[in-house]
């Protein structure tokens, strides 16, 4: 069996911990590439996206650190109009740092709680 990456691992240890942690509660997931950012509010016992928000249509690049923190506002917005006020974070393999901050700060202000 094939070593696992240092990012694999860390995103394995990440999800173990949200599940034993989650409640019930839907989990918000974090994606970052170098040119986007995308998040989505899953509920893992319905196996459905409940909401979405990325950088891919957006005006402005998605590789700074305003874009992430407009798609925390929009993933917030988004996640009320659905009716979810409370998840979990779920940053991956991701570092809690930089972007993957920005949008979760925006995320908070927007009036999701984790």
């Amino acid at each position: 069996m094939a070593k696992l990456s240092l990012f694999e691992r860390r995103r394995r240890r990440v999800r173990t911990a949200l599940r034993n942690r989650a409640g019930g509660r839907p989990r918000l997931s974090v994606h970052r590439t170098g040119k986007h950012i995308y998040a989505q509010v899953i509920d893992d016992a319905a196996g459905k996206t409940l909401a979405a928000a990325s950088t891919l249509g957006a005006a402005s690049s998605g590789a700074n650190v305003a874009a992430a923190a407009q798609v925390g506002r929009d993933i917030a917005a988004a996640a009320k109009q659905a009716g979810v006020t409370t998840v979990v974070f779920d940053r991956g393999g991701f570092l809690f740092h930089g972007r993957v901050k920005a949008l979760a700060d925006a995320a908070r202000e927007g009036g999701l709680e984790f």
